[in-house]
């Protein structure tokens, strides 16, 4: 049966299940919690909430995705990375960290709402040049620190990376990253404390078979200021991997 075939056989039974799902239990939104109308664009977004996401298109800065406004005539000075030394080629991310797509990140990654993956999907695909820009290549979620991962007993990354595979259709997802330094937590550090935190805090998992023609993405959650991704790049390279881009579900 011919690949394209069986996707939509999928999506078709896929479409089947929600439906009658929906009939079952009633969806309501995760932002304002009013019913989510069967038309709308997302599943646990209605569409009034749906028109509060930013999905991130042409121009954005290369290096971390956050867009540009308007038109750009000339290359320009990205404020929210023109400190960081990137050590990969290209960065892209689909929306903007907040309104609804915060309680997206947020109901996955603190609160186990698995079913939250398929909006995230959604994001991904109305952000098309994304999904292009994936295919063909290795997916690298960027990893937790195994006592973080034991105490959250999930990646939210490795989700969200599978997420990309399956909408790109041709992608692998290598998980051959490890997280060697229990660092605190980044969110209250500046640009400058958090690449001296994450300094060779990320290594390659010993056993892990690297082809170095090959282009690997790394993938997280949020780009913040790129200081985590940066030290897992770094990582990458140690190993003599040359093609590293980063893609992000949001950014800020």
């Amino acid at each position: 049966m011919p690949p394209e075939f069986s996707r939509r056989c999928l999506n078709a039974a896929a479409l089947v299940r929600d439906r009658a799902l929906d009939l079952l239990f009633p969806r309501s939104c995760l932002a304002c919690q009013e019913p989510v109308e069967s038309n709308g664009p997302f599943r646990f977004i209605c569409l009034p909430c749906s028109r509060l996401v930013t999905i991130v298109q042409a121009p954005a800065c290369n290096t971390c995705g956050f867009p540009f406004f308007g038109h750009v005539e000339a290359e320009r000075s990205c404020p929210h990375c023109s400190e960081l030394a990137p050590l990969f080629s290209e960065g892209k991310t689909a929306t903007l960290m907040k309104g609804p797509v915060r309680k997206l990140v947020h109901g996955l990654k603190y609160h186990r709402q698995f079913h939250l993956i398929d909006d995230i999907g959604r994001v991904f695909r109305a952000c098309g040049d994304l999904v292009d820009f994936v295919r063909g290549a290795v997916l690298v979620p960027v990893p937790l620190h195994r006592r973080k991962l034991r105490e959250r007993g999930f990646n939210q990354s490795l989700l969200i990376a599978k997420e990309l595979a399956r909408l790109s259709g041709f992608c692998e997802v290598a998980d051959i990253l490890e997280r060697v330094k229990d660092t605190a937590s980044q969110t209250e550090f500046d640009r400058a404390r958090r690449q001296r935190n994450l300094k060779n805090a990320f290594a390659i998992k010993n056993g892990s078979r690297l082809n170095t023609r090959l282009r690997y993405i790394l993938v997280d959650d949020v780009f913040t200021t790129g200081s985590t991704c940066n030290a897992c790049a770094a990582a990458l390279r140690r190993a003599r991997i040359r093609q590293i881009d980063v893609v992000t579900f949001g950014h800020g």
